[in-house]
């Protein structure tokens, strides 16, 4: 799997787009959050956040992915399943190990991953 660029500053831009407005806009929003836990490693709330967009937007991926008969939903639901392990573990302080991690997951997952369904799925 190849490995992809960490964007700095930490923003989502054209490079990233799937070309489906919903998952477009929660991927910014995926952005946001990581930046904020980054920007406050001592935040309980921006590490809650963060735990829940990403719940919410996989929630929501997985749906438009079955919706569409995606061949893929099972290999791409277990990557968000391993990805809630690793940050539900997550506490403040928030380490930069964890913050590199988290960055490099969503850049790495979407483009490998996520780009699997361009043209595939149904927007809703």
């Amino acid at each position: 799997m190849a490995s992809h660029k960490v964007p700095e500053p930490y923003v989502w831009d054209e490079s990233f787009q799937t070309f489906y407005a919903r998952v477009d806009n929660d991927h910014i929003v995926l952005f946001e959050a990581i930046f904020d836990v980054h920007n406050q490693p001592n935040s309980d709330s921006a590490v809650g956040h963060m735990e829940g967009v990403m719940a919410a937007h996989f929630n929501n991926e997985e749906k438009m992915m079955s919706a569409a008969d995606y061949g893929g939903l099972a290999e791409h639901k277990k990557q968000h399943d391993h990805f809630m392990n690793v940050i539900n573990e997550i506490r403040t302080p928030v380490h930069v190990g964890e913050i590199t991690f988290c960055k490099e997951w969503l850049v790495n997952h979407i483009k490998n991953t996520d780009f699997k369904y361009k043209g595939l799925l149904l927007e809703n």
